[in-house]
């Protein structure tokens, strides 16, 4: 059997999208893979901060087109950049083992822990969510937008003399950036930084009726990571979130219960509420769903 791969080009989407086939190559030895880059609208417009650009799911939906077309067979991406709900047709098939789901603030020489920043410091960061959230914790800080895939980012911080940058931490992981940047970055605890809903993980869709490759697929799929996602995303889902408003998830699994703690602002990040529920292991999605509607009323309640 033959499988045509999409991505996008970047060399993180790369990096990502070579290791889950060679994963799959070692459980499915007989399958052939080949891989097709995508160019999306995310990668073409890059002057523009992703709010501004549209919905969630620029980095996905020219991807998601040639896969219900049947010009590719399986789509891999981060699972943070994918929408709530899926196109008709697609679906999720099994996910791999997740990497480390933290934000990384990767700071100046000299520096190396947010606590160290002089008051006033600038850090950079596209994403509301994280914008926010460093607020609510240093509220002196400058924070500017900044684009571009991990290279760029690192390259423009030493450009603009930046204190700091914060990106992913799973990105730097899986691109051998961490351990020669670790001596000048602060992993951000999630009472710090909760981080994006499956920040960590990847997302492997196919069409809905590819049973043998939804099979194939779950050799090498990890049931935590599974669990974690139901969660997070279905609270994903439950907000309707999109790149206008903070929000965040983590599933934590502890023996045979779940803890899901979420947060929601407002488009200003004037409002930021932050929540959580347990519940039992196979009650994931709903726990999701649970906490959003919590959530949501909530914030509403603030905005009166």
């Amino acid at each position: 059997m033959k499988v045509n791969v999409g991505t996008r080009g970047s060399k993180l989407a790369l990096t990502q999208t070579k290791w889950v086939i060679s994963q799959l190559k070692l459980k499915n030895p007989d399958t052939e893979f080949e891989i097709k880059i995508i160019t999306t609208t995310g990668d073409r417009i890059q002057d523009v901060s992703l709010d501004k650009i549209g919905e969630k799911g620029v980095f996905v939906k020219e991807i998601e087109e040639q896969l219900l077309s049947g010009d590719i067979d399986l789509a891999i991406h981060s699972m943070k950049d994918m929408p709530g709900i899926l196109p008709n047709g697609l679906m999720f098939s099994w996910v791999p083992p997740r990497e480390d789901f933290r934000d990384a603030l990767i700071l100046k020489e000299g520096y190396r822990t947010l606590g160290d920043l002089p008051q006033g410091a600038t850090i950079a960061t596209g994403s509301k969510r994280r914008k926010y959230q460093l607020l609510k914790v240093r509220s002196d800080l400058n924070i500017v937008p900044i684009r571009g895939n991990i290279d760029t980012r690192l390259r423009k911080m030493k450009e603009q003399n930046l204190d700091g940058i914060i990106l992913a931490a799973a990105g730097l992981k899986r691109l051998d950036f961490y351990n020669d940047l670790k001596e000048n970055i602060e992993l951000l605890k999630p009472n710090i930084m909760l981080p994006s809903p499956a920040q960590g993980a990847l997302a492997l869709e196919i069409r809905e009726d590819h049973k043998e490759l939804h099979q194939i697929i779950e050799s090498i799929k990890d049931e935590e990571t599974h669990i974690q996602v139901t969660a997070e995303r279905a609270f994903l889902t439950g907000i309707n979130g999109n790149c206008h408003i903070p929000i965040g998830a983590l599933c934590t699994i502890k023996g045979h219960t779940i803890e899901l703690e979420g947060l929601l602002g407002n488009e200003d990040g004037s409002t930021l509420v932050n929540r959580a529920v347990a519940g039992n292991i196979d009650q994931a999605e709903e726990l999701g769903y649970k906490l959003a509607k919590i959530i949501n009323e909530e914030l509403k309640k603030n905005e009166r």
